[in-house]
């Protein structure tokens, strides 16, 4: 059940010319239990008084039981004269915002039988599949399932986590990390790297309705193309899972 907890920033670094991530400890002594692909709501007031909320989806790669010091991790875009953008931007380490979740059900689901994920996002639409990276360890090692990631930037510089995805990719032969790049190519591209939109990219690795489950988060112009390309090569409802992300002042 969703509860309201106050946050504390513990440190934070720049993701991208535009995206900071944030790590934050529970500042209540107990420990937050969320669901890999699950989000937090960040609540503050406008100047005038009036009440608001942002949605964040939960970054942080956790192993075993929820701890009260476990990290809170969450990347947050810039938008030129947004008050989140204002609160975050100028939040130090020590201080405390109000939380409250975890919501929202874009998760794996333990019934899966799927033999491929298709992993397709741009932007922070990226973070909830860093969540679910020791999920998907379980599942390659348990079922021999394949994951495809398809990450939509406009150049290098904007691929969020991707480190950390490729050192995963390098870990786990089942794991490709597939960079999507819309407007530069790296300098020395990988095999890997592909120069184009996550669309255009999701042909290439054949989508199959009866072994595929795909999940689509980010731009919703590229969600609702996505799933509209799926649609009509007979993927279900239950096979494609979708949550958009809209920048919100």
């Amino acid at each position: 059940m969703p509860v309201h907890f106050p946050l504390k920033l513990v440190s934070s670094h720049m993701l991208a010319p535009t995206v900071r991530h944030l790590a934050f400890r529970r500042d209540d002594g107990e420990a937050l239990d969320f669901i890999p692909g699950q989000f937090l709501q960040v609540h503050f007031t406008y100047e005038d008084g009036k009440a608001t909320k942002r949605s964040y989806s939960v970054a942080t790669q956790r192993n075993g039981e929820p701890q009260p010091d476990d990290l809170i991790e969450i990347a947050v875009s810039y938008v030129p004269g947004g008050a989140a953008t204002d609160i975050f931007e100028h939040l130090e380490e020590g201080q405390q915002i109000e939380a409250s979740g975890p919501y929202g059900r874009f998760c794996l689901q333990e019934d899966d039988s799927n033999r491929r994920y298709l992993l397709i996002a741009t932007g922070t639409g990226v973070t909830p599949y860093r969540a679910m990276l020791p999920l998907l360890e379980k599942a390659i090692a348990e079922r021999g399932i394949e994951v495809v990631l398809l990450l939509g930037a406009r150049n290098p510089g904007e691929l969020l986590y991707a480190d950390d995805f490729q050192a995963f990719a390098d870990k786990h032969p089942g794991f490709r990390f597939v960079p999507c790049l819309s407007r530069q190519m790296p300098t020395e591209p990988r095999d890997d790297d592909f120069n184009g939109y996550v669309q255009d990219a999701l042909p290439q690795f054949a989508p199959n309705p009866e072994t595929d489950v795909a999940y689509l988060c980010g731009n919703p112009n590229m969600v609702d193309a996505c799933f509209e390309a799926l649609k009509a090569l007979d993927f279900g409802v239950r096979q494609v899972r979708r949550e958009k992300y809209v920048s919100s002042r």
